[in-house]
């Protein structure tokens, strides 16, 4: 064959691989693989909030405490720590030593005065406290303040120096009768090298200590006396009265820093009238119904800030160890001298 009649079969055979390669059928692409979604983010585990119960001193009105008891309970709060002023921590040493709201009103109902009542003639007429102290321990079993079902605080002053003294272990009888040791009505307390009188003097409604003891959320329950332009009955009612005027600045403090703070209506009770324990009692359940929804709001609120601390802290820890992006690979072209685009990367044709 000639040359000449050789070039026009190559030209035929150049234009059908162009031809060829140009209308080609495309090869099929992989079949894409499923990729399973990523695991939905657990929330943290955030612990309940620990409430604390701070029982104010007031005594015969401190039945009202019962009452507060009782309806917090029932209502699904229950205090995990409990401190107690004067007659809040009579009140506070028997529910932390494992009794029940039912099982102090039964209590409260059967004290009898002269039970917990000792006076001395030789120390001028006051009450030694002894009894108050035997009446507690035999309530609490025997049990020191530190073996108590949920942790408890007795609130004191120290007689020698005017200093709160908070009692977190020892003799639980013995701390209640410091406490609850009125001064003018009550002998001092001497424990160790000290002595000690009501608490009342210097925390009225003991909330830093249920801090201390640490509660998250403190509920207060102030049943103290206030100075309201009527004259107090007795010598007691004296007494108690002039107490709380001493430190009813310093008291209002302090209950500023409780998160809620509830006031049974036992005002214009006796403070040596146990005749009305019942109505206090009452008073108390009204009270703390009054402020549940408070309570509960205020509870709530304080877990979900809780919650949204420790998600923006779980975030922090995931973004701190995250690896490094990875450096972008060059776009790899799969094409061909005839067809520059064909199975091209679409990422890379946008890219480029």
């Amino acid at each position: 064959m000639s040359s000449r009649s050789l070039l026009p079969a190559l030209a035929g055979f150049l234009v059908a691989v162009t031809v060829a390669a140009c209308g080609g059928t495309r090869p099929e692409a992989p079949p894409e693989v499923a990729v399973a979604p990523p695991p939905a983010r657990l929330d943290p585990v955030v612990p309940p909030v620990k409430i604390g119960l701070a029982l104010g001193g007031g005594a015969a009105k401190g039945f009202a405490h019962i009452g507060v008891i009782k309806m917090l309970e029932a209502n699904g709060f229950k205090p995990e720590v409990v401190a107690g002023t004067s007659a809040g921590s009579v009140v506070g040493a028997l529910y932390a030593s494992g009794l029940d709201p039912f099982q102090l009103q039964e209590k409260a109902v059967a004290l009898d005065e002269a039970s917990i009542r000792d006076v001395r003639l030789f120390s001028g007429g006051l009450v030694q406290g002894l009894k108050l102290q035997d009446y507690v321990n035999q309530s609490v079993d025997n049990k020191p303040i530190e073996r108590m079902r949920k942790p408890f605080a007795a609130v004191a002053t120290r007689l020698e120096t005017g200093e709160r003294t908070v009692f977190i272990r020892g003799n639980t009888g013995q701390a209640v009768r410091a406490s609850s040791s009125v001064p003018g009505v009550f002998e001092p307390v001497t424990i160790g090298n000290y002595q000690y009188v009501d608490g009342g003097v210097v925390s009225p409604v003991p909330v830093d200590a249920a801090r201390q003891l640490g509660a998250d959320f403190v509920i207060a329950v102030d049943i103290s006396s206030k100075a309201s332009g009527k004259r107090p009955d007795g010598m007691l009612g004296i007494v108690n009265q002039s107490i709380a005027i001493m430190g009813q600045r310093l008291g209002e403090q302090e209950l500023a820093r409780a998160d809620v703070v509830i006031r049974p209506d036992v005002l214009d009770y006796g403070s040596a009238d146990f005749t009305r324990r019942n109505q206090a009692i009452l008073q108390g359940e009204k009270a703390a119904l009054a402020a549940l929804p408070q309570i509960r709001a205020a509870v709530q609120k304080l877990q979900a800030q809780r919650l949204a601390d420790a998600r923006a802290a779980a975030a922090r820890r995931e973004a701190a160890l995250a690896p490094a992006p990875s450096p972008q690979l060059a776009c790899k072209d799969e094409g061909s001298r005839w067809n520059p685009l064909r199975r091209k990367d679409p990422a890379c044709t946008a890219s480029n």
